[in-house]
């Protein structure tokens, strides 16, 4: 049965694993490091904008699931050891999500843009209205190193300070 101190000590143990600790942090790191970047690249910079980029905004340097997924690889390494099942299946998860970060999302965000572009122009010429399509922001390689040594870094110090 599942009661108040039950999920209280569940709670207190979440909080005190070095693993989950790590990752959120990264996470965290990651958001706030996104949101002085865009500060000092972008003169419009509305509250609203800013809360977005820090609590949703997907894209942009540096990548959090960069910075999220090396922070997992390396404390478990840390934990568990790299011949642990563990070690070996946070590896492969986190090559899966690099890649997919870079690539995959990165592609169908610049087809979207296109689309995007393409449907503007032939709206205007046509006078057809154009609803636009979501336009998701993946990320360039060097977002997603600049995030695994984020959450790399993160990770190390954790564990080693």
């Amino acid at each position: 049965m599942f009661d108040a101190s039950t999920g209280a000590a569940a709670l207190k143990a979440l909080c005190a694993n070095k693993i989950f600790i790590s990752t959120v942090l990264s996470l965290c790191s990651a958001q706030a490091l996104k949101v002085i970047v865009y500060v000092v690249h972008n003169r419009r910079k509305t509250m609203r904008e800013l809360t977005e980029i820090l609590i949703w905004r997907t894209g942009g340097m540096p990548s959090s699931h960069a910075a999220v997924v090396s922070s997992l690889v390396t404390s478990v390494a840390f934990v568990e050891g790299i011949a642990s099942n563990l070690f070996i299946f946070s590896f492969w998860f986190a090559l899966v999500v690099l890649r997919d970060a870079m690539g995959v999302r990165r592609s169908a965000g610049l087809m979207a843009k296109a689309l995007n572009d393409l449907g503007k122009q032939a709206s205007e010429k046509t006078g057809i209205d154009f609803r636009l399509v979501k336009e998701i922001q993946g990320h360039t390689p060097l977002e997603v190193v600049v995030g695994s040594l984020l959450g790399v870094s993160i990770a190390v110090s954790l564990f080693l300070l």
